[in-house]
């Protein structure tokens, strides 16, 4: 198990539900208390990386746009990964989603989970 502070956050809910922007802010403040933080994108959750899906999305108003916050996890070397069967059922492909994001099931999630990591649901 590494020394570093890991963070899963699971997200479940697409633009329809707050609750996703809160994960993404939840990510971002792991980020800033110098967390090693995953994303791990079921469901509806998907949508928030498909190209120009956040660009204006904006759920909570005291929040960064969430498409910031997303760059944010990408430009701090976390991960986001895109559950391929939940992509699949919406008909998208890796071409679909922005530079940075990775197509790995629940194995790969779970693996940083057996590090160590600490994960929250969304």
């Amino acid at each position: 198990m590494s020394d570093s502070k890991k963070l899963v956050v699971v997200v479940t809910n697409g633009f329809h539900d707050e609750r996703s922007s809160v994960a993404w802010s939840v990510a971002n403040g792991g980020i800033a208390s110098g967390y090693d933080v995953t994303m791990f994108l079921v469901s509806s959750g998907v949508d928030w990386v498909r190209k120009r899906g956040a660009d204006v999305a904006r759920l909570n108003p005291f929040d960064p746009p969430v498409k910031d916050m997303i760059q944010n996890v990408i430009d701090s070397g976390g991960s986001i990964m895109v559950c391929p069967p939940c992509a699949k059922v919406r008909g998208y492909d890796k071409e679909d989603f922005i530079d940075g994001v990775v197509m790995a099931g629940s194995t790969a999630m779970l693996g940083v989970v057996s590090e160590g990591a600490s994960t929250l649901t969304f």
